[in-house]
C-alpha cells in the first residue's frame, strides 16, 4: 500500500526524518504574497515533512493579528516545524534595550522559536550584537544572525575579445557595501560562540554570479561556518539548484512556499540523481 511513495527518509537517501541537524529547509511565510492561515494548513499537511521551518519575511508579523500568529505557530509545532521572526528586531533598537527585551518574551510568548538579526541593517558595534544574541538565549529562544554579502557590479568580468591593455569603460557600482568575507566570517564565529544557533547568509548576490565568480566566497563560509551552521538564501530555484548540486542535500536553504516541492525533488538518489525537478512549475502548490 506504500508503494506510491516516492520519497522516504533513509541515512543513504539524504537526510533522516524530523527533527534533523543537517538538510534542514526553511520556508518563507507572508511577505511578498499574503498567505491564508488555509494555504500554509495545506502546505504543511501536504509536504510538512519536507519543511523544517517557517519564517514571517519582511516584518510580516508586525501586521499581523495576534490571534493569527499563535494559530500558524501553534499549526507550525503541530508539524514539527519551528518558527522565525525573520528581520523585525532592527526597527525596535532605537527604543532601547529594555523595549527588545519586551519584544523577545512577546515572540516566545506568541509561540515563535527563533527570533533573526539582520546585521546589515543593526549597523551597531559588534559588542553590542552579541549581547542581543545573548539576550534571545536568555529569554528561551534561538538567535539566527543575518548577514549579507555585497558585490559591486564593477567587480565581475566582462567576457570580450579586447587585446592586453585595450581601453574599456568602467562599469557603474550597482551595490554601495562590498563585505570582506573574512570579517563576515569572524562576526558569525564570535555569534556562534555567543550562543547563536545557526547563521543565515543572504547570498543573492553571491549566486546571481555563482557559476562564473565568487564561489570562493561560499566555500570558504561552508569550510569556516560548517553546513550544520549555515542556512542560504535561496531566493530563486536556479539558485536552491546550485547549492543542492554543490553541496549536496545536506545543505540549508531558505526558500519560498512555492518552491517547497521543486526543492525536494532535488534532493536524495532516488530522485535528484541529475539534480533535475521532476515536477515543472505548473505542479507547484500555490
Amino acid at each position: 500500500m506504500y508503494g506510491y511513495r516516492w520519497k522516504s527518509f533513509y541515512e543513504d537517501e539524504d537526510r533522516p526524518e524530523k527533527p534533523r541537524s543537517y538538510g534542514v529547509p526553511e520556508m518563507r511565510g507572508p511577505n511578498y504574497s499574503l498567505l491564508t492561515q488555509n494555504v500554509i494548513q495545506d502546505i504543511l499537511e501536504s509536504m510538512g515533512q519536507f519543511v523544517d521551518g517557517l519564517k514571517f519575511s519582511g516584518g510580516s508579523h508586525s501586521l499581523i493579528p495576534k490571534t493569527f500568529i499563535k494559530e500558524i505557530t501553534d499549526m507550525g509545532h503541530k508539524h514539527d516545524v519551528y518558527v522565525s521572526t525573520g528581520e523585525w528586531a532592527e526597527h525596535l533598537l532605537r527604543k532601547g534595550p529594555s523595549v527588545f527585551k519586551q519584544y523577545v518574551e512577546e515572540c516566545k510568548h506568541l509561540g515563535f522559536d527563533t527570533v533573526e538579526l539582520n546585521v546589515c541593517s543593526l549597523r551597531i558595534p559588534e559588542e553590542t550584537l552579541l549581547r542581543f544574541v545573548r539576550i534571545i538565549k536568555s529569554g528561551g529562544l534561538k538567535a539566527k544572525p543575518q548577514f549579507s554579502l555585497k558585490i559591486d557590479t564593477a567587480d565581475i568580468p566582462i567576457a570580450s575579445n579586447k587585446a592586453f591593455g585595450a581601453y574599456q569603460a568602467p562599469v557603474p557600482q550597482k551595490s554601495e557595501i562590498v563585505e570582506e568575507v573574512d570579517l563576515l566570517i569572524r562576526r558569525a564565529e564570535r555569534c556562534l560562540e555567543a550562543g547563536a544557533d545557526m547563521i543565515m547568509i543572504d547570498a543573492d548576490d553571491v549566486c546571481k554570479y555563482a557559476d562564473s565568480l565568487r564561489t570562493d566566497i561560499v566555500a570558504k563560509i561552508v569550510d569556516r561556518l560548517g553546513l550544520e551552521k549555515t542556512m542560504f538564501e535561496a531566493s530563486n530555484t536556479d539558485t536552491s539548484e546550485w547549492f543542492i548540486k554543490r553541496y549536496g542535500p545536506r545543505v540549508k536553504p531558505f526558500v519560498d512556499h512555492s518552491q517547497v516541492m521543486n526543492l525536494e525533488c532535488l534532493r536524495g538518489h532516488s530522485l535528484g540523481k541529475n539534480h533535475t525537478s521532476i515536477l515543472d512549475s505548473s505542479f507547484f502548490l500555490i
